[in-house]
């Protein structure tokens, strides 16, 4: 608090335009997009994958579940870390540790080793997510957080929507094993990107000038303020004890369950339920994601807006997105479909971030990396589980996919009626 007094400017300081922590931002919107590419074009590259090493759809499913074993076992790990040592490690050693991975995927040729290599690839991306979202926490004054963590989880749409195109380009041009050794580069590349200009204090980035920090010493006075809790009661042992985080947890699983099925299965269901060629899968897929992210950015805007409504913002969102996904596999008409499923894809991302700009008003800077991978947690889970469910079903259904999305919409729904029933929203 004394260095941030300390650099506070005088009045006739003239404040810049673009602000340090608006390249934080880009390097953490970055870090996402890449994390995205490297774990989405597997969902492309899965129908290739299966005729190589002749697996089926379960077996399939398996493969995007091994990559969520890691992911979710590293979550809390990954948040313990970000609150004990810092974001800056923890993120450029994730993401160098993923990259090398995405690389070892190009190169298997059995299934064991596939499977082992994307449970290793999902480790390092665990550690990822808590890590972002303690550096917004950190730079980011309280007004502006729900906005910072929207601009970042657009890339939750335009991951996969660029995960496609790309994807279907390189194997189209190369096949799908290089796929993944051409994304493993850039991650060595912004590994160092980010361990160079990021710190865990703000006061030591020479990014941020007086008033930047000058705006975050008045924020976490407010924190403070508002906050039950202190370092004092910051501990892991204390933050898995907080059931609202559990109750958040449990309603992040359930719209999970949606949000992995959805992106995992929507190009092998254009591909083998709609009959699509593969370039035009490439684009239909990716058009949901670009409505998504539109999505994305009024879900920010709605997350600082209306602060203390935003469960019932949320609720709403998710139940009109489940209804949307219910009409998207009723219709036999390919452009109805579409439709459906842009309409769908708008309102599941206005949700998704309304949910996490809630979380970012909800919990202090303090506890930020452990409590928001508590929550992340239960989504995961539902990642190693959706796609292996949902594999299942097509598989007992001789390749019908309908089962598989009235389970989608059933879990979507439910999320949306278990927020609710929270009743306190602050931690």
């Amino acid at each position: 608090m004394n260095q941030l007094h300390n650099k506070i400017p005088n009045s006739g300081y003239k404040q810049k335009k673009w602000k340090g922590r608006y390249t934080i931002l880009l390097l953490l919107w970055s870090g996402w997009l890449l994390s995205f590419l490297d774990r989405m074009v597997m969902n492309v590259s899965l129908p290739f994958i299966g005729q190589d090493l002749g697996i089926d759809k379960t077996v399939q499913g398996s493969i995007i579940s091994a990559f969520f074993v890691g992911y979710a076992l590293f979550q809390i790990p990954g948040g313990y870390l970000s609150d004990k040592f810092g974001p800056r490690k923890v993120m450029a050693f994730a993401i160098v540790w993923w990259s090398i991975f995405t690389l070892f995927t190009g190169l298997i040729y059995i299934l064991p080793l596939m499977l082992l290599t994307r449970f290793l690839f999902g480790a390092g991306e665990g550690c990822f997510p808590a890590s972002s979202w303690k550096t917004i926490a950190t730079y980011f004054p309280a007004k502006e957080r729900g906005r910072a963590t929207a601009i970042q989880s657009s890339v939750n749409t335009l991951g996969p929507a660029i995960s496609v195109i790309v994807a279907v380009a390189i194997i189209e041009w190369l096949g799908w094993r290089d796929v993944f050794i051409i994304l493993s580069i850039p991650g060595f590349i912004l590994g160092v990107l980010i361990y160079k200009f990021i710190r865990n204090n703000p006061t030591e980035n020479s990014l941020l000038d007086a008033n930047e920090l000058q705006e975050l010493e008045v924020s976490n006075s407010q924190d403070n303020n508002n906050s039950v809790v202190d370092n004092s009661s910051s501990s892991l042992i204390n933050v898995l004890k907080m059931p609202i985080l559990w109750k958040l947890s449990l309603i992040w699983f359930l719209f999970d369950i949606t949000f992995w099925g959805f992106t995992t299965w929507l190009p092998s269901y254009l591909l083998e339920a709609r009959g699509l060629s593969l370039s035009k899968t490439g684009i239909l897929a990716a058009i949901p994601f670009l409505f998504g992210a539109l999505g994305t950015l009024v879900g920010g805007y709605f997350a600082d807006k209306f602060e203390h409504k935003l469960k019932y913002v949320y609720g709403l969102t998710a139940f009109i997105s489940g209804i949307f996904l219910f009409f998207m596999f009723q219709v036999d008409n390919l452009q109805a479909a579409i439709i459906f499923q842009c309409l769908s894809a708008l309102f599941m991302f206005i949700a998704f971030a309304i949910f996490w700009g809630m979380l970012m008003h909800m919990i202090p800077p303090v506890i930020m990396g452990k409590a928001s991978s508590i929550v992340n947690f239960g989504g995961q889970v539902a990642g190693v589980l959706s796609p292996f469910i949902i594999g299942f079903l097509i598989d007992n259904a001789n390749g019908g996919y309908n089962h598989a999305f009235i389970f989608m919409v059933i879990a979507l729904i439910s999320s949306a009626i278990l927020t609710f029933f929270i009743k306190k929203m602050n931690i």
